[in-house]
């Protein structure tokens, strides 16, 4: 391609779309199971498995952040949804929503980390579509990605499940997505040296198919840990009540929380998870984790208590501060 610029050319179904499509997204993902010829995949799927499927779209800006960009992002956030429900993922299908006037060479290592990612994760990317929007009308890109994944019949989870008494699990610090994202938006003159933690979380829970006790599992992505506590709370009416000592957070995270005012707790992950798990099992699942890279900073958060539906957090001073449900978006397109 002559042009170093996405056109909207590039998105009539002719000659610079076909090109747009096998010089870019086809060459790097290079992944034999994808197909640019045909209108629809076929899937080979295990008998006796339970088909998941789960479906996402990134917005995220800037496009490049230090730790990921776009299309990691795409590739591990949708697997990691897949994970957190106990499926292993296999297939993805990505939308690309171009806006005329992207560079190309930016597109070009978006996809090539794109590919990356699904490679490291194990996943096959079988099917796709590319739309170019006027100049304007569109954030440079956007990833749209739906998620197929197999999960055993035995291994049940759910929000359901969880009981009083129950304990709250993460598998590493909280927040370094969200404030690498910020600081990579450079809106505050402010620079440090966080990393999102944008990875793959199927080698955190694949294991946990063999251990007793686990609940439930969720990667606090958008609204952070406290939005997963709501969640909890809302559908068990009970309390999620969780430890401030406990629940780790980078000094370089919370130093830029305290300097701009945001709450760790509601910033988003993209390579954690959060587990509810039976008290009898915590101790066996953090060892586990703990044991794992990327688990090494796992650590018990909080507990499920009876109550009315609260998240409340235990401070480092022994007082008591309730966690409210978000409203507003702290830091909209973070993902």
């Amino acid at each position: 391609m002559e042009d170093r610029h996405v056109s909207l050319a590039h998105g009539n179904g002719g000659r610079f779309m076909r090109e747009l499509i096998e010089e870019v997204f086809a060459r790097h993902l290079a992944d034999a199971a994808l197909d640019t010829h045909l209108d629809a995949a076929p899937l080979t799927l295990s008998p006796g498995l339970v088909p998941c499927i789960t479906t996402d779209a990134f917005t995220v800006q800037p496009l490049e952040f230090p730790g990921g960009d776009i299309g990691s992002l795409a590739v591990n956030g949708t697997v990691n949804d897949l994970a957190v429900a106990g499926a292993e993922p296999r297939f993805l299908t990505l939308n690309a929503i171009i806006e005329e006037g992207l560079e190309i060479a930016l597109l070009e290592r978006v996809a090539k980390s794109l590919g990356a990612a699904a490679l490291a994760a194990g996943v096959h990317v079988v099917a796709g579509d590319t739309k170019v929007v006027p100049r304007g009308q569109g954030g440079g890109l956007y990833l749209a990605t739906t998620g197929v994944g197999l999960r055993p019949p035995d291994w049940q989870l759910g929000i359901d499940r969880i009981r009083d008494g129950d304990r709250l699990l993460v598998s590493g610090p909280l927040g370094d997505h969200g404030i690498a994202v910020m600081l990579a938006r450079e809106e505050f003159d402010l620079s440090g040296p966080v990393k999102s933690d944008c990875a793959p979380v199927t080698p955190l829970t694949r294991p946990l198919a063999a251990v007793e006790g686990l609940r439930f599992m969720r990667d606090p992505t958008r609204g952070g840990l406290a939005t997963v506590a709501h969640e909890i709370a809302a559908a068990t009416s009970l309390n999620v009540r969780l430890a401030e000592t406990q629940v780790p957070v980078r000094d370089s995270v919370r130093s830029v929380c305290e300097m701009l005012g945001y709450d760790p707790y509601y910033l988003a992950s993209e390579g954690r998870v959060i587990a509810v798990v039976a008290p009898e099992s915590a101790d066996a699942i953090l060892a586990l984790w703990r044991a794992l890279p990327g688990g090494e900073d796992a650590s018990y958060i909080g507990t499920i208590s009876s109550g009315s539906g609260q998240v409340v957090l235990e401070t480092a001073i022994g007082g008591e501060r309730f966690l409210e449900e978000l409203e507003d978006d702290p830091l909209p397109r973070i993902c």
